[in-house]
């Protein structure tokens, strides 16, 4: 099968359209016949070499968390699906080898849910791992009706998927970006206020009581900048800064997770949760997606269809 191969760590210049061996197929898992993949920026940092600390890479790496297909076969024990059935999943792995980045992949039931059939494949692809990184942080720190939720980071992957589940639950959001997103945090239901100095008072012209969550899903000093404004520092999540465990919060890093993918697909499906793909691109092409992702200016998210 063709799949984007990376020999060893490095830049976008090292991923390469190669011929790569089948995927085996175990107990509890399935093989998917890959529609489209979503690109996530832990693709090219895990790329790079900057979670060696953390995860077992083995190489040549196929990059690639983030799937939705059709499954073709399937391995021993798996009543969950069907030969035919169209999924979608975060298909992290104990280490990185066989990735989403490739004509098929396979990974285990307890990672995939049907795909919504509202959505697209490449919209589906750009929903599991900002979809549940999102849904995880809200579930976090109990987002409910008549919260006031200032989400960080709001026009991107995890933000925008994030300011429609909130607001879904009956929350009131205020989403910081640059003024080129307003108009779209605006769609979505958001409230839109700029980044930067003076950040503080422009959330407290909306709010003039505070917040009562904050979901920082873009880092850079976010979680300190929230401070003036964050009534219970308990509410805090953030997936960018270790800091905010140590004011109180969160640090989250998402989980795969067959039952909330299932909820997010019953909330496209109702209508409640769409995706934006700001860039749709062959597979061939995964190079250039990395170098958009690293740009950090996507509103959205980033898809390579096969």
């Amino acid at each position: 099968m063709k799949a984007i191969t990376q020999a060893g760590y490095g830049g976008p210049d090292q991923l390469a359209l190669t011929e790569h061996p089948e995927p085996k197929v175990g107990p509890g898992e399935v093989l998917i016949e890959v529609k489209a993949a979503g690109v996530n920026p832990v693709d090219w940092k895990l790329g790079a070499g900057y979670l060696d600390s953390l995860m077992e890479v083995q190489f040549p790496l196929v990059p690639g968390w983030d799937v939705a297909g059709v499954v073709t076969a399937l391995g021993p024990d798996v009543p969950e699906f069907a030969v035919g059935d169209e999924v979608y999943g975060y298909i992290r792995k104990d280490s990185a080898h066989l990735g989403a980045y490739a004509e098929r992949v396979s990974a285990s039931v307890r990672m995939l849910a049907r795909k919504p059939a509202a959505l697209s494949w490449a919209q589906a692809a750009g929903v599991p791992l900002a979809g549940l990184t999102a849904l995880q942080s809200i579930d976090r720190v109990e987002v409910t009706a008549g919260d006031t939720v200032l989400i960080h980071g709001a026009s991107g992957g995890v933000g925008s998927l994030g300011v429609q589940i909130a607001v879904a639950r009956g929350a009131r959001v205020i989403g910081t970006a640059s003024e080129r997103n307003h108009e779209f945090l605006r769609s979505l239901g958001a409230e839109p206020v700029t980044y930067g100095d003076g950040l503080a008072d422009r959330v407290r012209a909306l709010a003039p009581e505070g917040v009562d969550v904050v979901l920082d899903f873009v880092g850079g000093g976010a979680v300190h900048a929230s401070a003036e404004v964050h009534r219970t520092p308990s509410r805090l999540v953030s997936i960018a800064d270790g800091d905010a465990a140590e004011l109180g919060g969160h640090a989250l890093w998402a989980r795969p997770d067959a039952a909330r993918l299932a909820e997010l697909a019953r909330l496209a499906d109702e209508g409640k949760l769409t995706v934006h793909v700001e860039h749709e691109l062959p597979l061939a092409e995964a190079a250039r997606a990395w170098e958009l992702s690293q740009e950090g200016r996507t509103r959205g998210k980033i898809v390579l269809t096969v």
